[in-house]
């Protein structure tokens, strides 16, 4: 191979691992998981957990195929690396999800310190963030330490005409 040649096949490779890292991709990666859920009879949202560019857990909503509640893909996410980690402090982690994580689900993030969180669709008056109730970004409970970088509506049309 001649050394042009290898100089763009090597540019290749490395824009392409460049974009595999980027938020649309794993957006793109829950928006895939929230099909799923949506297949299931479930609202169409997906999970995913991020360590240093590599994905460690990915959910579906499950709350009514499993009629329970608390299976918001957020916290099935959460429970599913907690099932092969003992790890409580998720410091350095970003969650990546379709749907801007509820009440429920910030409180869950907070607990365990989740550092970055990334969605596409904001959800009003039950969002961690945007609601009466901004868990999310609240500094008043010590042990949580500082509040999660916010990245929103990363897709949010492409998420939202993908489930409809």
């Amino acid at each position: 191979m001649l050394e042009k040649d290898r100089g763009v096949t090597l540019q290749f490779i490395v824009l392409r691992i460049y974009k595999m890292n980027t938020h649309e991709f794993y957006i793109r990666k829950c928006i895939e998981l929230g099909m799923l859920a949506k297949r299931f009879g479930d609202s169409p949202v997906g999970a995913i957990l991020v360590k240093e560019g590599q994905i460690v857990a990915e959910a579906i909503e499950a709350g009514k195929s499993k009629k329970d509640i608390t299976c918001h893909a957020e916290i099935e996410v959460i429970r599913r690396f907690r099932e092969e980690n003992e790890l409580i402090d998720l410091t350095g982690y970003t969650m990546y999800t379709t749907h801007e994580p509820c009440i429920m689900c910030a409180y869950v993030i907070r607990q365990h310190k989740i550092s970055t969180v990334v969605w596409s669709i904001s959800t009003g008056n039950i969002g961690g963030y945007s609601s009466a109730y901004p868990i999310l970004k609240d500094n008043t409970i010590a042990k949580w330490g500082g509040e999660p970088v916010i990245v929103k509506g990363v897709l949010e049309e492409e998420c939202v005409q993908a489930f409809l």
